[in-house]
C-alpha cells in the first residue's frame, strides 16, 4: 500500500497520555516518521512531550471540528484531507501554526 508523504510525516492528532504528556501521531496512529503497521509502544521512546498552555480553548483550536476535548485532538479527518484542496491544506496550516506556537515544557 502506497501512502502519501502527509500520511507518514504530518501531524494527524495529539493523543494524551496517562501521566499528561502528548505523543503527536501520524495518520496510521503512529509517532510522526514512523512507517509501520506493528505495534508501537509509545514509553519506549522519547516522544512524548508536555505542552504547556494546550487546554480546552486550545485544543479546540487545534481541532478539525472545534472539538474542545484534550485527551485526543485530530487536526484534520478524511474529509477535510490537508493535500485534497488548497482550502484544506490552508485551514491545516493554521491549525499547525497554532499548535508550533506552543511551548514543550
Amino acid at each position: 500500500m502506497s501512502l502519501e508523504f502527509r500520511a507518514i510525516f504530518f501531524p494527524y492528532c495529539l493523543q494524551k497520555q496517562s501521566d499528561g504528556r502528548y505523543v503527536v501521531l501520524n495518520r496510521r496512529y503512529k509517532p510522526l516518521g514512523f512507517n509501520t503497521l506493528e505495534h508501537i509502544e509509545y514509553e519506549k521512546y522519547p516522544i512524548c512531550v508536555k505542552l504547556k498552555g494546550l487546554g480546552s480553548k486550545t485544543a479546540a483550536k487545534l481541532s478539525w471540528n472545534g472539538d474542545s476535548n484534550t485527551d485526543i485532538i485530530y487536526l484534520y479527518n478524511d474529509g477535510c484531507i490537508p493535500t485534497n484542496s488548497s482550502q484544506d491544506m490552508k485551514n491545516y496550516l493554521k491549525r499547525l501554526e497554532i499548535l508550533a506556537k506552543l511551548q514543550v515544557e
